[in-house]
């Protein structure tokens, strides 16, 4: 019996004497819990997207507390939801959230864009971009392979016909997609406003896009000159729509020759 007890006495001491040097040490190295940084952080949706300019949402809701920042609508994917519950545990201005979603800048689809290559790598926009441009004739646009949608939180995008498209319902204008693609294709539009979009990111002179793309811009600078408020400008041979200034009359779309430059009313249901 003494033979059992003994191992069994020992073995209990060292759990006690263990589990009383782990009591110890959680008590001496314990971190501070900033307790108002952890409720700004429940008023923050979860996406760690860092829309915000900060490492996600603790690092938000870190610089809210300490007094870093005092804005409280930096969170694009919360919203003015967002914004006026952290107001009211910072005691702030809620500021407002304009409502923003991603769209994709290209209509290089199978109609307008021939392939060059057979491509049999690694379905990766980033990868397929290293080899030879990718596999379609433009190397502006969209290849089609999905990095956007991997990285989406929200499930909110998709590929039709070789190109990504996004479903405005679900987008949160996070910036995730943005931020991933290689061809720097996907811009933030604003919500429930008629804007003018050029769809071409193209950068090559009009008689090497027209090769590559079928409804590539060409630079022409008809559309500047038909915007009467100095809202579209030509860089690098393709156009830029500042939507800021634009006021949707739809001038520029009327004007471009090769159908590159469309209306947007984009909303939400």
């Amino acid at each position: 019996m003494t033979q059992i007890l003994i191992p069994v006495i020992i073995v209990a001491a060292i759990g006690l004497i263990a589990g009383l040097g782990l009591a110890i040490a959680s008590i001496v190295f314990a971190v501070p819990v900033d307790e108002k940084a952890e409720k700004v952080r429940e008023c923050l949706p979860g996406a760690n997207c860092g829309a915000c300019g900060y490492t996600g949402c603790d690092g938000y809701a870190a610089a809210l507390s300490k007094g870093e920042t005092t804005e409280c609508n930096l969170c694009t994917p919360g919203g003015n939801d967002a914004a006026k519950a952290i107001a009211a545990v910072m005691g702030l201005e809620a500021g407002s959230v304009t409502p923003m979603v991603a769209a994709v800048m290209c209509q290089g689809n199978r109609t307008n864009v021939e392939e060059k290559l057979d491509y049999s790598g690694v379905h990766s926009c980033k990868i397929a971009t290293q080899l030879f441009g990718g596999p379609k004739n433009c190397v502006h646009g969209c290849i089609g392979f999905g990095d956007c949608v991997e990285v989406c939180p929200y499930e909110a995008i998709f590929i039709c016909d070789g190109v990504a498209r996004i479903n405005p319902d679900k987008c949160k204008a996070c910036k995730m997609c943005i931020k991933t693609c290689p061809r720097q294709l996907i811009d933030l539009f604003p919500l429930d406003t008629m804007k003018a979009a050029v769809l071409c990111k193209n950068h090559a002179k009009g008689a090497e896009t027209r090769k590559q793309c079928k409804a590539g811009c060409i630079g022409c600078m008809k559309c500047v000159k038909a915007c009467e408020v100095g809202a579209v400008t030509v860089e690098n041979f393709c156009a830029k729509v500042d939507y800021d200034k634009c006021t949707g009359c739809g001038k520029c779309h009327e004007a471009c020759p090769v159908g590159c430059i469309d209306l947007y009313q984009i909303s939400k249901n």
